[in-house]
């Protein structure tokens, strides 16, 4: 669980290890199996009356916590190793981390 997660990453030693865990497997392009397991729950609407119609349910899917964490972490280093290189074009804003309604609207005051 994360609350656990969170424990463990405030000791240096562990929060060492996973990092070679990440640089590992970006070094090898290999995403163990472990990772990709994975549980579904189904949980079912209020008031409805079967599963035979998919509006009927909400699938949760349930990933190995170290997983997210370590494609969070990976998922981190492209975007910046990205932005660093200028593979990105200035006015894209969508899904950058410190980006704000605030760079888009300089940006377009700008192009105005």
């Amino acid at each position: 669980m994360w609350c656990h997660l969170k424990a463990i990453l405030k000791q240096d030693a562990y929060l060492a290890h996973i990092i070679n865990i990440v640089d590992v497997c970006i070094n090898l392009g290999h995403w163990p199996n472990h990772f990709k397991q994975l549980s579904t729950v189904i949980i079912p609407k209020p008031n409805k009356p079967a599963y035979n119609n998919p509006k009927y349910f909400r699938p949760i899917v349930f990933l190995n916590t170290l997983g997210k964490l370590i494609k969070k972490i990976i998922a981190d280093r492209l975007q910046f190793h990205v932005i660093k290189n200028d593979f990105i074009h200035s006015s894209q804003l969508d899904g950058l981390k410190f980006k704000s309604t605030s760079d888009a609207r300089v940006a377009l005051t700008h192009v105005i």
